[in-house]
């Protein structure tokens, strides 16, 4: 994509790494309160309309949404609500009420090891930087994934930063910046250090998950930001606690009832000069067992008014 100048690319990558701490507009349109640079993943609501997700994240003071699935589509590249006509109003529906799209949450893996598997992980990864130009959505989600059978992570990385340099060069002049998320093998601000030095493009950045990066990775908010603060664009904000008897996993909780030091991963972001969005990704499509998205997404909200307080 390259409609675009790379003087004009630069100014835009700009803008949308240093997007401002808090953000003008009110809980309805025309309001003159302000907004907490709060995000929610539509991960969480995942029985919920489009006309619902806007209007719970308006009327709950958030400032963004990450697209990560609509009803039966996880694949927002193939929701009508994205497409032709449809598009265009689900961008005059955003305007109306001063909300941005944070991020598209895609599912391609760049560390696939199948050649098949992966040029279609590739394609997703396109289609998904032209529907965040067409939204003006400044990022792309991707994953590393997981190890394939016998797959190193050495052999992982050099995947990856090899996808990344190829998506890269569909990317440039489209304003959009790729985020790597801190997931599945990727769980470690060293490993993560190590792609994200050797990918070492405009179009290629952070996504922390924190709460990948102390559960998985077993680093504390502050040693990781240490490591790769500098390239964090987008977070993923979450809490739970270990299995209870008879539970074989953790289980996710309302933020500040659970074990993961959420309130100290704000406080390293805050006072780091971070200016992205703090968004909480419920993984309620997943997990249908947690609770609703009536109960955690206005929870978030309300906590994180306190911790950013």
């Amino acid at each position: 994509m390259s409609g675009i100048t790379r003087r004009q690319f630069t100014a835009s990558l700009a803008t949308t790494i240093f997007a401002p701490s808090i953000i003008k507009g009110g809980i309805r349109a025309g309001s003159k309160a302000q907004r907490l640079p709060l995000a929610f993943s539509t991960l969480g609501c995942p029985a919920w309309p489009w006309k619902k997700i806007l209007d719970q994240a308006s009327q709950n003071g958030y400032a963004a949404l990450e697209l990560r699935g609509l009803l039966d589509d996880i694949d927002i590249t193939k929701s009508p609500q994205f497409t032709g006509g449809k598009l265009r109003e689900s961008l005059k529906d955003l305007a109306a009420l001063d909300l941005k799209v944070s991020d598209l949450g895609a599912s391609a893996r760049l560390g696939e090891p199948d050649k098949v598997k992966l040029a279609e992980q590739m394609d997703e990864a396109k289609r998904y930087i032209e529907l965040a130009h067409q939204m003006k959505s400044a990022y792309v989600r991707v994953f590393g994934g997981k190890l394939g059978k016998g797959q190193s992570i050495e052999d992982a990385t050099k995947r990856i930063i090899a996808g990344f340099e190829q998506l890269h060069e569909f990317a440039k002049g489209s304003g959009v910046v790729l985020l790597m998320e801190s997931h599945d093998e990727f769980t470690t601000g060293e490993i993560l250090l190590k792609i994200l030095k050797g990918v070492n493009l405009p179009t290629a950045a952070l996504l922390w998950d924190a709460h990948h990066t102390c559960v998985a990775g077993k680093e504390k908010p502050a040693d990781t930001f240490k490591l790769i603060g500098s390239y964090a664009r987008h977070t993923h904000l979450k809490d739970s606690r270990a299995p209870l008897a008879g539970e074989k996993d953790r289980r996710y909780v309302l933020t500040g009832t659970g074990e993961v030091p959420v309130k100290e991963t704000v406080r390293v972001l805050k006072t780091s000069g971070y200016r992205g969005y703090y968004c909480f990704e419920w993984e309620k499509r997943w997990h249908p067992e947690i609770d609703e998205p009536e109960v955690s997404i206005p929870h978030f909200a309300k906590i994180m008014g306190d911790y950013l307080a």
